[in-house]
């Protein structure tokens, strides 16, 4: 991204992430990226993470991920990007899919302010859901603390974007385990959004809750809040980021396991 952008970037958000394989120790990752696509003031850039087994030599795809970053302006103003120049018949296909993620992407947002209006509107339905043997999603609730530190940041001094998932992740795993009872898997990350930004120095409080089960699958939502040391002690949070983990479980075997429905 700053390749192209020829100044320093930051991630806006993430599109969904699926993940089809595992990487585990001892395993060679490959990580290649590029720009897609320019929109004015904003890039996507696809990022596409391997795996090869030293042993067999036998190479999988770990996942397929884009991301959105705006170049980040040295002054008050923004900085308009140069198009894309596009070299192959790859490129020309993803840079026509690129804006059709951004359709996508937009869409979300609007349909989740709705429903958001909707449910305030309805008031309080929680006491009227009865369900025999569904959890209370107050066992599923889960905090954590972190303190950003030189080597969670960038440059810039700002917090990398992936040790946010990576803490995110954690907290997530263990809400759906309370529900499961089981090492849950990590399958996607959902509308992974950065809504402002972090440095070094600041707490970081990490909020999630199972929203909903699928029989076979799991939802944890998590918050993440920043906290400066003034802001921490006058309790003044800033949100800065919120995603939706996917997970599955599953036994010894690696069998998927059947969830109980939840009591929101």
């Amino acid at each position: 991204a700053e390749k192209h952008a020829g100044v320093s970037c930051v991630t806006a958000s993430m599109d969904d992430i699926q993940f089809e394989e595992a990487a585990r120790v001892g395993q060679v990752i490959t990580i290649k990226a590029k720009v897609n696509r320019a929109f004015k003031t904003s890039m996507e850039v696809g990022i596409k993470v391997t795996v090869q087994d030293v042993l067999t030599d036998v190479e999988k795809i770990v996942s397929v991920a884009y991301a959105t970053y705006v170049a980040k302006p040295v002054g008050a103003g923004k900085i308009e990007l140069e198009p894309v120049k596009l070299l192959s018949t790859e490129d020309h296909l993803e840079h026509s899919l690129a804006i059709e993620r951004r359709r996508i992407r937009l869409g979300y947002e609007q349909v989740f302010q709705s429903l958001m209006q909707e449910s305030n509107n309805e008031g309080d339905y929680c006491d009227t859901f009865e369900e025999e043997g569904a959890v209370s999603t107050d066992l599923t609730h889960v905090q954590s603390i972190e303190l950003v530190q030189p080597p969670h940041a960038n440059h810039h001094g700002n917090t990398f974007g992936g040790q946010i998932m990576a803490w995110m992740e954690t907290v997530a795993s263990i809400s759906a385990s309370r529900l499961c009872r089981s090492y849950p898997v990590l399958k996607s990350v959902n509308m992974f959004k950065f809504w402002g930004p972090s440095v070094v120095g600041d707490r970081l409080v990490f909020n999630a809750i199972v929203n909903n089960t699928f029989q076979n699958s799991v939802e944890v939502g998590v918050r993440v809040e920043a906290y400066n040391c003034e802001e921490w002690i006058k309790n003044r949070a800033r949100h800065i980021n919120s995603a939706f983990l996917i997970f599955n479980a599953v036994n010894d075997n690696g069998e998927l396991l059947t969830l109980p429905r939840i009591k929101p």
